[in-house]
């Protein structure tokens, strides 16, 4: 006997809710998620509705087969922190590893920092430890440990999240400590190698955490619904997990939870796209907050690492990037450009159409534009919630807008119309910048992609977001509107487990002994579902990476031929290269079992006619600019094969749907609409070279996107750990001159200190530049910065291969450029020779000629050669992979919109930016200050401000001269640090190129400490001087305290190893805010390596790091601490530091306390101390112990 089954998506806003009746025929209906006065729980309403339940009857649920479900109950808890009380056990030392993190600050430009507030109420450090093989270093004291769960429980504590160090190799200790939970009765008893029995504590640490935070919180829920269906063995209750499998209610757990709802869509939008005959798809749900993008090339695409909330998850999940770019994104004209979002009017008061006093949104563009008619749109709205669209609010509000910008720019009033379509276009492309990421970043062309629309809004903007991206298809359900509730209906029940293995490919019998147990382990998962075997499908798959890098690539697992063959094919195609003979890691394997479904998946409710639908209405629609009367048709009376042609609207219960001009839409047999672009794309060519509010915001996110393209396919392909996991590296395009365009914010320090690096390449090679040559330098005297930041330069022709139109430029970290220590940091350099090989002006390409044994020449050259040539190369190599996204991606806005509206708009950009900085400088006071070095030397620098004329003259005059050793900083550095303070002083995301400097007249003594000349030594000119200029600048302008000021360079290694950290610490109080304690300050903001990474990669023991309590100064605000670092050495190394602020303090302001000096010092085997200086250097024995304490930030204010 058939029966009933409810497929639900329970949203932040609505829950959508499919039901497939006994005879097939489906219902929808929608509901708010939140309606206490109406009823308790919005899944169970909409059942109770469909069912035509009067109030007090029960859900009869003998007669319901199935309740399926995705909800964001845990999604809302975690965004609103709001789960249950948790207790942290952790391994000793690490107390504070999950607030510090990879010690990275969220957004680079905020003074004030905000961090994500922490999940668990209490954390207990516990005596034990592994190594990296698992090997107990120190027994666990268990006594200890049951103390402090009856002294969390006698509080009222009962969840426990148990993350210990390597615990993923040996679960021993948390296994122990698990029963020791279990026998003081703990609720929720989360473990950490369960949970996620992968490296990386901090993200296995996070997701144990979020875990026991948040499963007493779904539990409950499950429980609700459990309640309401309590009268069968006959319905079986499921919910949907992030890695778009169902799973038994029972087994629901908090960490697969966070995209349950997403996750359905995603299986919905590829079981519908395959059923439509399309096996290459790029999903567009776009909401009323935000837009959630997806890509499916015949597999689901996951990540095992995704930040949430805040939260590092170490879990599978479906691979979705989402853009804050909804219906609800507010429309602002700021700094001179119309921006969409990333504020969003939510559902209360929602949109200025809505009629309850909300601002201008994407939707409100739509309506005024005709695309949203308020005839054909529920009447929903208004304070009394049954009106309709409010057309003449909107017209106001866009004229009271077109009124403020003709004041502020003194000119005529621009058209409103025009300005609702440029608006559009903004948020079009921020849409289709999101898709990019996911697809073209990753060396998908999407050109012959469908485009699976979905979601509320989706149907407004499919056709110019397709157009974007040169997507020539677009198919939109005819259950779109609610895709991801009937996507849970689609899904399979599913379950992967996952094994770290982290051995050569060659290893095969003991990675096929692994797969077998992650596959008896799945197969259980889904048996103990009532799935026989029979009915499971396995697929099992290896993550491999090349020996020293970070980067992985998903690959069916199979022998280590044809493993080695898919690996070399995709990272081809993701990278464009792969290394021969280079060895092959398998850092993970998966095993993902399926259970098979066995009903089809047409759930359609056919419209019999054959009579081809005819409009219902004719409307004005707004259409580049010109208002046309455009046919209205209602989908569920269009026939299949029945040919619509553009501009039309085609309406429907949950959405509207526009066909645009040049493309035509159709039903196919399953009643998809599938819209197809009829004629070619015209180019938007007659854009014109003069300055257009909205083309000036898509250009300038075009040209960032270009530059944070490049940094990805470094992040992506390099060897080094400081670019792939650190991300020390930058990004950037450049005019013909070498003038800086856009610089992706990656590195503060390289903020606008390449353009000299251009410019030197274009001055020295006059006349000898061709297309496909490549240059490399790393001279700091030449547009370098110091030496292991080598930038690889590539000219970018036009397409007659004789003008140069563009440079792209990457610069990265090397872990070695030779030098008289590893690392290439010498704490007492006095010559540049003595910090490593010195590359001016080298042609690395010559004309597509690679000169590969030349490069080598000079990385084994000097005094002081490289230490791993092989290391540098493949560093070259992935800059040059870089530098070749940046040109496809140049050539392709090249091809949209022609080159001279390319160059005007390189042009308007830079003006933007200059008149952003010139806005900022009237709000400055003008002051002064000198800033004493622990050296007793001083930076002084005078900032003069002409408010009439809205300039900044700032003059370091009177700045110690050049430094005997290496406290020396090139020019282009000083220009970095001047561009990060004004930067952070604007507040708003403005471009930075060239045009920050126009306002600015920077006056720099020559041959001073900042202003260095050849042969100085300099390599505490990019880490030490750029932050203690940076200071003195904060401190003239009287903005902020003292932060650390030093990057705190602790640098080791010996002939066949070395490693460079930046370790974090304190930053100063402004006038209304403390300081933040454990976080990269001002010029850098590097990633530390996860302590497992670290340790299973070198010789070392991390021990401790934490938060150095209070070291920050006090005041009305307090300076943000900073962190204690101890690290043991298990070989002899060389270790070297370069650090400042060790003698004198981190400045108060206004009455605040200066922060604590840093320290280190080296614990010797035989109980010796050995005291060092901020730049020394000392040569460690197996076991000695290496402490590092860094700088708290100053205050600000009297307390």
């Amino acid at each position: 006997m058939n029966m009933w089954q409810f497929w639900i998506d329970r949203g932040g806003t609505f829950t959508d809710i499919v039901a497939k009746k006994p005879d097939g025929k489906i219902i929808i209906d929608k509901l708010l998620s939140e309606n206490s006065d109406a009823y308790k729980d919005a899944a169970v309403e909409g059942i109770r509705r469909i069912l035509e339940l009067k109030k007090d009857d029960k859900i009869p649920t003998d007669i319901i087969s199935s309740v399926k479900m995705g909800t964001t109950v845990a999604t809302n808890a975690l965004l609103e922190r709001k789960g249950d009380r948790t207790l942290l056990l952790i391994t000793k030392g690490f107390g504070d590893l999950l607030r510090i993190g990879y010690q990275n600050r969220p957004l680079l430009f905020d003074l004030n920092i905000k961090l994500p507030e922490l999940l668990y109420e209490r954390v207990v450090e516990v005596s034990e430890r592994l190594n990296e093989k698992g090997e107990v270093v120190t027994k666990l004291n268990e006594e200890e440990v049951r103390n402090s769960l009856i002294k969390a429980k006698s509080d009222g504590i009962n969840s426990v999240a148990i993350a210990f160090m390597h615990s993923y190799i040996n679960p021993d200790h948390e296994n122990k400590i698990e029963q020791i939970a279990k026998e003081e009765n703990f609720n929720q008893i989360s473990v950490s190698h369960k949970v996620s029995p992968l490296i990386k504590l901090v993200g296995r640490g996070d997701t144990t955490v979020v875990d026991a935070y948040l499963s007493p919180i779904l539990r409950r829920y499950v429980n609700q619904v459990s309640e309401e269906l309590k009268d069968t063995k006959s319905t079986q209750l499921m919910f949907m997990q992030s890695n778009g499998g169902l799973t038994d209610a029972n087994l629901f757990q908090g960490k697969d939870a966070l995209l349950s709802g997403p996750a359905g869509g995603v299986v919905s939008m590829t079981q519908t796209g395959k059923q439509a005959g399309f096996n290459k798809l790029i999903g567009f749900d776009m909401g009323g907050t935000s837009t959630d993008v997806c890509h499916f090339a015949g597999e689901f695409e996951r990540s095992f690492e995704t930040e949430l909330a805040g939260v590092r998850i170490r879990a599978p999940m479906m691979q979705i990037n989402t853009v804050a770019a909804g219906g609800g994104s507010i429309l602002s004209y700021k700094d001179g450009r119309f921006q969409v979002g990333p504020e969003s009017a939510g559902a209360i008061p929602g949109p200025a159409s809505y009629g309850r006093g909300g601002p201008l949104t994407v939707t409100d563009c739509n309506v005024l534009l005709g695309k949203l008619n308020p005839d054909f749109f529920p009447k929903v709205f208004g304070k009394t919630g049954d009106q309709p669209l409010n057309f003449e609010i909107v017209k106001k509000k866009f004229l009271d807008l077109s009124d403020i910008i003709s004041k502020e720019k003194n000119e005529p009033m621009m058209d409103i119309f025009k300005m609702a379509e440029g608006f559009l276009k903004i948020a079009v492309e921020n849409m289709a910048n999101a898709i990019k990421k996911i697809s073209i970043q990753k060396g998908y062309d999407v050109t012959n992609y469908m485009l699976n629309c979905f979601g509320g809004a989706g149907g407004q903007h499919a056709c110019n977001v397709a157009d974007s991206l040169g997507i020539s298809n677009v198919m939109i359900h005819p259950y779109a509107g609610v895709l991801s509730a009937y996507g849970m209906g689609l899904a399979e029940i599913r379950s992967i487990r996952e094994g770290h293995f982290e051995k050569n490919i060659t290893n095969i019998l003991d990675a096929e002994n692994l797969i077998e147990i992650l596959s008896s382990q799945a197969k259980k998962d889904l048996n103990d579902q009532d799935i026989s075997d029979a009915s499971i499908i396995l697929l099992k798959n290896a993550f491999l990476h090349y020996k020293g890098s970070h980067q992985n690539l998903e690959i069916k697992f199979d022998t280590p031929e044809n493993m080695r063959k898919s690996f070399e094919q995709e990272h081809k195609k993701r990278f464009g290269f792969f290394v021969e003979d280079r060895e092959i890691f398998i850092e993970m394997l998966t095993v993902e079992a399926v259970g098979k479904k066995t009903e089809n998946y047409d759930f359609l409710n056919p419209n019999t006619s054959t009579t081809k639908a005819n409009p219902i209405a004719f409307k004005k629609m707004y259409v580049n600019g010109s208002e046309i009367n455009t046919p209205i048709y209602k989908r569920d009376e269009l026939i299949i094969g029945q040919n619509i042609s553009g501009p039309a609207i085609i309406v429907e219960a949950t959405g509207t749907n526009i066909i645009d001009d040049g493309w035509s839409g159709t039903l196919d047999k399953h009643y998809n609409l599938i819209l197809s672009r009829v004629e070619e794309k015209k180019l938007q060519k007659g854009i014109g070279t003069s300055v257009d509010v909205v083309m000036l915001e898509v250009f300038n996110n075009l040209f960032m996107n270009i530059a944070e393209q490049m940094g990805a396919t470094l992040a992506n392909t390099a060897y080094s750990v400081n670019i792939k996991e650190r991300l020390d590296f930058s990004c950037a395009l450049f005019n013909n001159e070498g003038s800086l365009v856009a610089n992706a914010p990656h590195v503060p320090v390289h903020l606008g200190s390449m353009s000299e690096a251009i410019k030197t390449v274009v001055r020295l090679n006059k006349d000898n530049i061709y297309p496909d040559d490549v240059f490399v330098l790393n001279a700091p005297f030449n547009g370098g910065t110091h030496l292991p930041d080598v930038t690889v330069i590539t000219p970018v022709f036009d397409k007659n291969g004789k003008e140069i139109i563009f440079f792209v430029a990457s610069r990265g970290h090397h872990a070695d450029i030779g030098g008289k220590t590893p690392g290439s940091g010498p704490p007492d350099s006095k010559h540049i020779e003595e910090e490593g090989v010195l590359i001016d002006n080298f042609k690395l390409f010559d004309k597509g000629i690679f000169r590969e044994q030349e490069m080598r020449k000079i990385l084994s050259s000097g005094k002081y050669p490289c230490r791993n040539v092989e290391h540098n190369m493949a560093d070259l190599a992935a800059q040059v992979a870089a530098n070749k996204t940046g040109i496809n991606e140049i050539n392709s806005m090249i091809d949209q919109f022609g080159i001279e509206t390319v160059h005007a708009y390189m042009n308007h950009v830079q003006d933007n930016a200059e008149e952003s900085i010139r806005n900022a400088i009237v709000n400055l006071k003008q002051g002064e200050y000198e800033y004493e070095l622990d050296n007793g030397e001083f930076i002084r620098v005078n900032v003069k401000i002409d408010k009439k004329n809205r300039e900044a003259i700032i003059d370091f005059t009177g700045t110690a001269p050049k430094n005997p050793f290496n406290y020396n900083a090139p020019m282009a550095v000083c220009y970095a640090v001047i561009l990060y303070v004004f930067r952070t002083l604007v507040g708003n995301n403005i471009p930075l190129n060239e045009g920050c400097f126009k306002p600015i007249k920077i006056i720099i003594p020559n041959n001073s400490m900042i202003n260095a000349k050849y042969p100085s030594a300099v390599i505490a000119g990019n880490t030490e001087v750029s932050q203690l200029t940076c200071n003195a600048l904060f401190g003239a302008l009287g903005v902020i305290a003292g932060s650390q000021a030093t990057m705190n360079n602790f640098i080791w290694g010996n002939d066949t190893i070395q490693n460079y950290e930046t370790i974090c610490g304190g930053t100063g109080a402004g006038p209304n805010f403390h300081g933040t304690s454990a976080i990269q300050t001002h010029m850098t903001n590097t990633r530390s390596t996860d302590p497992e990474v670290l340790e299973t990669r070198f010789p070392v023991r991390l021990e401790e790091f934490s938060i150095r309590k209070n070291s920050g100064g006090k005041g009305k605000f307090n300076g943000g601490d900073g962190v204690t670092r101890k690290l043991r050495f298990l070989e002899p190394m060389t270790v070297t530091t370069l650090c400042s602020h060790r003698r004198v303090k981190p400045f108060g302001l206004n009455g605040g306390s200066p922060g604590d000096c840093g320290k280190e010092w080296l614990e010797r085997t035989d109980g010796s101390i050995l005291n060092l200086n901020g730049n020394d250097s000392c040569e460690v024995e197996p076991n000695d112990l290496f402490v590092m304490q860094t700088p708290g930030g100053g205050g600000f204010g009297e307390k």
